[in-house]
């Protein structure tokens, strides 16, 4: 691949635009560019969550984490390169199985999970939130343009997967879930 990224600073973008990787220039609050960014910033919380998986009984939730960052980097090389798609139905289908798997060994929920009760829980619903923020930008995109509608549904799937891992791992923990209350309705 060669040395790409050799220089850090190129001042092409002092003025309010990036350039996608097919050389076309787009200003940085473009809804591509704000997806990009939120694909990113979901990267960062998925490793965010692997460092939080130290627990011996957690290491399972590694094998399925490592690869869904790739997965993510290669979205966010969708995005900067328009009309190339990388992520697969296969792609979907893998996470399909993982939630599968994990939700059939929860009980089943019966009310609203408050994100809490460990860091590594609280990492998951934030990554899970994070998520739902990127599919709404990347729909933000393909109301606008072509894309891939296999990478919207692993959005879609990978928040759920987020949602369910964060329950596995308060099983995992022996972590009782944060349930919410909610406020009882003012009497008349």
């Amino acid at each position: 691949m060669g040395y790409r990224l050799s220089k850090l600073y190129t001042r092409t973008g002092d003025q309010g635009e990036t350039g996608l990787a097919n050389g076309e220039r787009i200003a940085k609050n473009h809804p591509r560019v704000a997806a990009m960014g939120d694909v990113d910033e979901l990267n960062c919380h998925v490793g965010l969550l692997i460092t939080e998986l130290t627990d011996y009984r957690l290491h399972p939730l590694l094998a399925i984490l490592t690869p869904i960052q790739h997965r993510l980097f290669d979205l966010g090389g969708e995005l900067a390169v328009p009309g190339y798609d990388i992520i697969e139905a296969e792609d979907v289908s893998a996470l399909e199985q993982h939630i599968d798997a994990l939700n059939s060994e929860l009980e089943p929920l019966k009310n609203f999970i408050l994100p809490g009760g460990s860091r590594a829980i609280a990492q998951a619903h934030l990554a899970r939130s994070v998520c739902r923020r990127a599919e709404r930008q990347y729909l933000g995109v393909a109301q606008q343009d072509n894309v891939n509608q296999q990478a919207l549904i692993y959005l879609n799937r990978l928040s759920d997967l987020l949602f369910v891992m964060a329950r596995t791992i308060a099983r995992l923990e022996e972590t009782p879930e944060v349930l919410w209350a909610p406020k009882p309705k003012p009497t008349a």
